[in-house]
């Protein structure tokens, strides 16, 4: 096992953040003993009168924020009942878990004996057990609040009398007992769904039924529908949802076409992925007698469709968001839906909702109509026909495209201008078989094309959120902004970015971290010169990692990330929820409505990231599947690699060739014993001071593809083991 570097407690380097998660600590160790500001700085061995200073200073603020409470004068104690706290389980798949919790800032470790039948993702409370010396905050889970799931996927073994369903360790550390009458026709081999009928609290083992047969483990479809079933993500409608669509009239009657503002003779068109078949934006554009130009963002009218309270809106809800695996979307809306009535599909009548706006020669918005139109699209672009047309300067609608491909190069240029941050991670596609085998990886790059759609959809976000936002929020008036459903995106924690601007001075790059616009720009710069690099990629992924995470909410702060006060998702309503939310709130609004209740639209934005990161983390497994099982005959081939990862247990190392990553075991770093150095992301031999460093270059070889654990297993080469 390797050990962390011991650091010196007698150094108390602290500022402002590291002392308020240390000042949190003495309260978390301790969670029913009340401590005074000097009481604390013994507990933190603090002896500097300027520090001690500050802890008055960062108790006031843990109060202010109800970490701690006041219970006398100066005297504070942890504002948690009966010294527990409410968090989620991050299984091991040893059988421990640490508990994370919004409401206290340090993990609890929890053994095995003391989980209490806990899975990974429970919601459970805590009760803190008072620290060992020198040992990590501890705690036994008293109350399960919430299960993260009702199912769990697995491989099914049968033997004579009985059965088991063995799932992924980090979700079930045990394997769930299946009686053979409740098999459901299930075979050794088979991966199947299944569920927790019984667990007495003395018992070891969990009682499950199977509820659904997948399939032969290993075959492409199974291990597809394995993937969405273990993240809770369906993968076919239910007959009902499939009748309601098909009673949707696909024809549009001629009195609904009087309502709306015609753009069936404005040349329109859409650009989209070659593979595409729900269209739910197009462009048309007009060139005005003074010069300026009348360009409509035309989105597909899902609400006009589907109407709340039907049960085609309670199951477009409860999916949020439409998932795309390596092969396949599985759609938010039925594809009767998706992929024909609402999809803008060319030479055929579509209703739409819309964002008009005139533009002048430098990209200045003049005016701006939103509002219900019909359209006729007069060409489907793949982005790759798209950008021929901007490289050649020739074919079909080159004016237009040309005008708008100018228009947006002068958006985007004003957006970096305001501090925008232009992150653009390397996306890894495969060439699939008709089985579902990969034949090859590729990566899929941005163009001009891409960037040309991407600008004008920010822009429609954007000035829809400013209308529905701005209203009502002036300062004249003193009226509150209306509720609305917002993308927004924090600033990220000066914490994170420190420790990753310290990683990327390693490679010759600069971060400042000062004001916002400073942040930006060196980002910016940075991402530019590190294009085309062996370490792009890495550097890409933790940039990333270092920001906060974009979510949905009626609290508007802005998206940091794209240098907008104002930020919604009015654009794609056929795969995303919050943008039929946002079509709903701006008709109301559009038609003098009072502002909404943001108590009910809080929990459904809520609802949509929680499922969109769910989505997002199913198409990571999928992809991980595919890359394993894409370098399962490779085993024994060397490849060059990156360290993208160095942990206690070993170093991830991405391969620079097809971006596929694997670890190399720190028990197969036998040459030395390695100790692991977390504040400088490193191993170092204890005799030999040999360095395996975050970002630095290795050659290894492919020893093991374990599909079942989507995991690739690397040794070193021959020739770095030389060195």
């Amino acid at each position: 096992m390797p050990k962390k570097k011991k650091i010196n407690k007698n150094k108390t380097k602290y500022n402002k953040e590291s002392l308020k998660q240390a000042v949190l600590g003495v309260f978390g160790n301790h969670p029913n003993k009340t401590f005074n500001h000097k009481q604390v700085a013994r507990q933190l061995l603090i002896r500097e009168s300027e520090i001690k200073k500050l802890i008055i200073t960062v108790l006031g603020e843990l109060e202010q924020k109800d970490d701690i409470e006041e219970t006398g004068r100066g005297k504070y104690k942890l504002k948690s009942k009966e010294g527990c706290v409410t968090g989620t389980v991050d299984m091991h798949p040893t059988g421990s878990a640490r508990i994370v919790s919004e409401e206290f800032p340090e993990e609890i470790f929890v053994n095995e004996g003391n989980l209490n039948n806990a899975l990974n993702g429970d919601i459970v409370k805590v009760y803190c057990f008072a620290r060992r010396r020198g040992k990590k905050l501890e705690g036994e889970v008293i109350e399960i609040l919430k299960r993260s799931r009702e199912t769990l996927v697995g491989r099914v073994e049968v033997s004579r009398n009985f059965a088991f369903l063995v799932a992924d360790r980090r979700v079930l550390p045990y394997d769930l007992f299946i009686p053979l009458k409740s098999l459901k026709g299930a075979q050794s081999g088979d991966k199947a769904i299944a569920r927790i009928v019984e667990w007495p609290r003395n018992v070891k083992n969990p009682v499950g039924e199977i509820v659904e047969v997948l399939g032969r483990e290993g075959d492409h479809e199974t291990e597809m529908h394995a993937i969405l079933a273990e993240y809770g993500l369906p993968y076919a409608f239910p007959p009902e949802i499939e009748k309601a669509a098909e009673a949707i009239p696909e024809r549009i009657s001629k009195d609904e076409i009087k309502n709306r503002r015609d753009f069936r003779n404005v040349t329109t068109f859409t650009i989209d992925p070659a593979d595409a078949k729900d269209f739910d934006d197009a462009l048309s554009l007009r060139e005005l007698d003074n010069g300026n130009a009348e360009v409509g963002v035309h989105i597909a009218d899902v609400t006009h469709y589907i109407k709340p309270g039907s049960v085609l809106d309670a199951e477009a809800y409860e999916r949020a968001t439409s998932v795309y695996l390596v092969d396949r979307v599985v759609p938010m809306l039925p594809e009767r839906l998706s992929n024909l009535v609402c999809s803008l599909r060319p030479d055929e009548d579509k209703l739409c909702y819309s964002a008009v706006f005139e533009i002048d020669k430098d990209a200045g918005v003049i005016k701006e109509w939103f509002g219900r139109t019909v359209i006729r699209s007069n060409r489907r672009f793949s982005y790759e026909e798209a950008q021929k047309v901007i490289d050649t300067g020739g074919g079909d609608l080159a004016k237009e495209i040309l005008l708008l491909n100018d228009l947006a190069v002068k958006l985007r240029a004003e957006r970096f201008r305001q501090g925008a941050i232009g992150f653009e991670k390397t996306e890894v596609k495969f060439d699939l078989d008709e089985n579902g085998k990969p034949l090859g990886v590729f990566f899929k790059e941005m163009g001009a094309a891409n960037h040309l759609i991407e600008e004008f959809m920010l822009l429609a976000n954007k000035r829809v959120a400013e209308f529905a936002g701005k209203a009502g929020d002036n300062d004249k008036t003193g009226k509150k902004g209306r509720t609305f459903v917002y993308r927004v995106h924090d600033k990220p924690q000066s914490e994170k970015l420190a420790i990753f601007s310290k990683f990327v001075r390693k490679f010759g790059y600069n971060i400042k971290t000062g004001s916002n616009h400073a942040i930006s720009s060196s980002l910016n710069k940075m991402l530019e010169q590190v294009r085309g690099r062996k370490e792009q990629n890495l550097i890409e992924t933790l940039a990333v990692r270092s920001m906060a995470k974009a979510v949905y909410s009626t609290k508007n702060i802005g998206h940091y990330g794209l240098a907008f006060r104002h930020y919604s998702h009015f654009t794609s309503p056929i795969r995303r929820y919050p943008d039929m939310m946002v079509h709903r709130l701006l008709t109301h609004y559009l038609n003098n409505g009072e502002s909404k209740s943001a108590k009910k639209y809080e929990p459904m934005c809520e609802h949509s990231s929680k499922m969109e990161q769910l989505a997002v983390e199913a198409e990571r497994s999928s992809v991980k599947y595919k890359q394993v099982e894409f370098m399962s005959d490779k085993v024994g081939q060397v490849f060059e690699g990156v360290i993208s990862g160095v942990t206690e247990w070993g170093l991830y190392v991405e391969l620079v060739e097809n971006k596929c990553e694997g670890l190399v075991h720190i028990r197969n770093l036998d040459d030395d014993f390695y100790e692991f150095d977390e504040d400088n992301y490193c191993l170092t031999g204890r005799r030999n001071n040999k360095r395996f460093q975050l970002g630095d270059s290795l050659s290894v070889v492919i020893s093991r593809a374990n599909l079942e654990k989507k995991q690739l297993d690397f040794i070193l080469s021959p020739v770095e083991n030389s060195r």
